[in-house]
């Protein structure tokens, strides 16, 4: 049996945007028959706030947003990253790059921000022995400018170029990028449904993937919540997060009220549970643009 997952990172509240896209993957696990898991990507240790992930569990708890068996826990899967890395040792090169050093090289003219520049990639074994002594290096992969397809539930096929990504970060800490395929591996899970603000790194973990010997999930790129100037929804915005809606009247019941509605699973003010939800689900009927979030204040007024 297949599974889909939800990874939150315990560095802050969950808000209405992130309860949103919990809820998407639930829906996409279950309508499949699915069992539907939970990561808790914990490895920036620097960001993690303790107690984070209980309350992040709580608020989908009360939105009724379950999970099946234990939730993985980045942070004491180290052994499995190292054991990842050694098994791409010749997929690897070091990277003496700061990010401002990056920043400043996709900022010049052809430049691509999102993008490595391949600055350290052909360094001579003299050249990284010399800049060793100033820096620990980080290593990345070496793509070697493979183009990867992928297949997008929401956006068809597609294909990118695969990025020379980090994989193990400077301060010996596994990347984003390597630990999000190895746990995905790990952990059986073929779909794969969150935000599409991660579509551009898709194609280079689907080709990571391939390179561990997997096979990559399918994909779901949902689109985000945002505020009313566009940007990505915030903790910063206000009265977004499950207690701050619970201050100005605004229960779970109502919030996912708004949340289906919002994927247009509801009428305004109508009352559902996730198991109606369950039964009115279909993918080809999600929006395809994103949920504009108004202050608490107007939700709840319905203005």
């Amino acid at each position: 049996m297949g599974a889909g997952r939800y990874a939150p990172s315990p560095t802050g509240e969950l808000h209405i945007g992130n309860l949103r896209t919990a809820l998407l993957a639930w829906l996409f696990a279950r309508s499949t028959g699915r069992r539907f898991l939970l990561r808790i990507e914990d490895l920036d240790a620097v960001r993690v706030r303790p107690g984070m992930a209980e309350q992040q569990l709580a608020d989908l708890a009360a939105l009724g947003v379950t999970f099946d068996g234990k939730p993985v826990v980045q942070s004491q899967r180290l052994a499995a990253y190292r054991e990842a890395l050694r098994s791409l040792a010749d997929r690897t090169y070091e990277c003496f790059c700061s990010r401002r050093e990056i920043a400043e090289a996709a900022s010049a003219p052809h430049g691509t921000v999102s993008r490595y520049p391949g600055t350290c990639r052909n360094l001579t074994e003299a050249d990284r022995a010399t800049r060793r002594l100033a820096r620990r290096p980080a290593l990345r992969l070496r793509a070697n400018g493979a183009r990867q397809p992928i297949r997008d539930l929401l956006h068809g096929e597609v294909t990118a170029e695969v990025d020379d990504v980090v994989l193990l970060r400077n301060d010996g800490v596994p990347a984003y990028n390597l630990a999000v395929v190895v746990d995905d591996a790990f952990s059986g899970i073929d779909q794969v449904v969150r935000g599409d603000d991660l579509l551009p790194a898709t194609a280079t973990q689907a080709y990571l993937t391939e390179l561990l010997g997997a096979h990559p999930p399918s994909y779901a790129h949902v689109p985000l919540a945002v505020n009313a100037a566009g940007q990505r929804l915030a903790k910063r915005d206000g009265g977004v997060t499950l207690p701050e809606l619970a201050a100005e009247g605004l229960g779970a019941d109502a919030v996912l009220g708004l949340i289906a509605e919002s994927l247009l699973l509801a009428a305004p003010g109508e009352f559902v549970t996730l198991d109606v939800l369950l039964e009115r689900f279909d993918p080809d009927r999600l929006p395809r643009t994103p949920w504009v979030v108004v202050p608490s204040r107007q939700l709840r007024s319905g203005t």
